[in-house]
């Protein structure tokens, strides 16, 4: 993980969470001494948070803290659900061999790291298990289009994990994708993933409002 990556999730994480409000200034300056490293790796997270809605910047006059508003947010959500949907149907038809045994380990170890309360690792688990759905498309044009706009929403959606007994409802609703994929069912697949999406949005408004 580059430090760029590490400064945009770790205040990701903090406006999520509320210590950063709506309306607070993001002095790079400040921002590089706090963190230990020159502006021009705050000044990169800056802008790939203004791409999440997360952060106003605007020139000459700085950056502040900003969140999408919900229609934003909630077309965001839609679109992804729409491109994850199609690469799931997508792997279902297209995965090889290979490619589904290791979705179904990874999966099979996500189990393990749910039933252990493990949210770091299941977060991180989680961006592979998406990551090799997309992969399993086998469409290069797709994927890109689709981990563009993961990028954007991830702030949301590694939140969410935060919910109440959010960890144990997502693998659930992995087991859903995971087995139709297996089956090779192309709709099954596009269904529980566009589904899954939906939970995802609903469970970081839930987390949202409760911070």
């Amino acid at each position: 993980m580059t430090r760029t990556e590490e400064l945009r999730l770790q205040l990701a994480d903090e406006i999520t969470r509320g210590r950063l409000p709506p309306g607070t200034t993001l002095d790079e300056t400040a921002l590089a001494a706090r963190f230990g490293v020159s502006r021009t790796p705050v000044r990169e997270a800056i802008r790939e948070l203004a791409a999440s809605g997360l952060v106003d910047s605007r020139p000459h006059r700085g950056a502040i803290v900003a969140r999408p508003s919900v229609e934003r947010l909630q077309n965001m959500f839609d679109v992804m659900a729409e491109l994850e949907a199609l690469c799931a149907g997508l792997a279902g038809l297209n995965m090889t061999p290979q490619e589904r045994r290791a979705l179904e380990e990874l999966h099979a170890a996500m189990s393990e790291m749910m039933r252990q309360g493990d949210f770091a690792a299941y977060r991180e688990a989680n961006e592979q298990f998406h990551t090799s759905i997309y992969a399993g498309s086998h469409n290069d044009y797709l994927i890109e289009i689709t981990v563009g706009t993961r990028r954007r929403l991830s702030p949301f959606r590694r939140a969410q994990f935060r919910a109440l007994g959010r960890l144990a409802l997502s693998h659930t609703e992995h087991e859903r994708v995971v087995t139709a994929i297996l089956r090779g069912d192309r709709d099954g697949a596009a269904l529980a993933m566009r589904h899954h999406i939906a939970i995802v949005h609903d469970a970081y408004e839930q987390y949202a409002q409760s911070v």
